[in-house]
């Protein structure tokens, strides 16, 4: 995705994803690793669910409230992780991290992540925007032990 995004561009992708979030959704088995994340400081109560075999991603989901930062890039942040090895996907977000510290990161990895490129600016976003992605993060590098749902 181009780094020369419009900032009206990306918002509508923001809201896109907010309004009708792809991958929010209860897990399709009980074989996923699966964390819960909140906010101190915004409404973000969320469960994220990963299942990985052999090492890779085989499908990411996530329940709960969020706000619309927290919404939309854990919503992307699942289709981006689908499909990939672990080491690829734990590239991904360690690019993603860079990005949100304005770090120098490899965009060409990121696809729609690239709309929270400003989030710096609003430090208070920051958590919202990596929520779900320090969630799968540590289910990658830890494991989990299954929650209730």
């Amino acid at each position: 995705m181009p780094i020369s995004l419009s900032p009206q561009m990306m918002r509508q992708i923001i809201m896109d994803h907010y309004d009708n979030p792809l991958f929010k959704h209860e897990p399709k088995d009980d074989s996923y690793q699966s964390l819960h994340q909140h906010s101190d400081n915004c409404i973000d109560d969320i469960m994220v669910y990963v299942k990985v075999e052999n090492d890779i991603v085989v499908d990411t989901c996530w329940t709960g409230v969020a706000c619309t930062i927290s919404t939309a890039s854990t919503d992307i942040m699942c289709g981006l992780m689908n499909g990939k090895k672990a080491q690829e996907a734990r590239y991904i977000y360690d690019q993603y991290i860079k990005m949100i510290h304005e770090e120098p990161y490899d965009d060409s990895v990121l696809d729609e992540a690239v709309v929270f490129m400003n989030t710096s600016k609003q430090a208070a976003r920051i958590r919202c925007a990596t929520i779900g992605w320090d969630a799968l993060k540590d289910i990658l590098d830890e494991g989990h032990n299954h929650e209730p749902r």
